[in-house]
């Protein structure tokens, strides 16, 4: 199983990003896939939830109404559109899934956003 995010990058506030999580090494169209996000200094923190083969999404309120999160089954890949974004969404992303009762992370890759 691999998760490989990407995307990142230094951007001003009010900005947006697409991060992308590309995926491989288990079944990609029948599953939930995360995102999540850590500060320095702090555990990770959920951001974002998306299902399949029906799509439902689910967010964090800190993201709620800025954030989209999206998913492309034929070429394995989830999405993380973040618009307006804050300071304090500066933290490294990860793309998660559970499977087979184990956790499986990206390396994440770092947002940071300058006021």
């Amino acid at each position: 199983v691999q998760l490989v995010e990407s995307g990142g990058g230094l951007v001003q506030s009010g900005g947006s990003l697409t991060l992308t999580c590309a995926a491989s090494g288990f079944p990609f169209r029948s599953n939930l896939l995360h995102w999540y996000r850590q500060r320095p200094g702090e555990g990770r923190e959920w951001v974002a939830t998306i299902t399949s083969p029906l799509i439902i999404t689910d967010y964090a309120d800190s993201v709620k109404g800025r954030f989209t999160v999206s998913r492309d089954n034929d070429k394995n890949m989830m999405f993380l559109q973040m618009n307006s974004l804050k300071p304090e969404d500066t933290a490294k992303y990860y793309c998660h899934r559970l499977w087979n009762r184990t956790n499986y992370w990206g390396q994440g890759t770092q947002v940071t956003v300058s006021s």
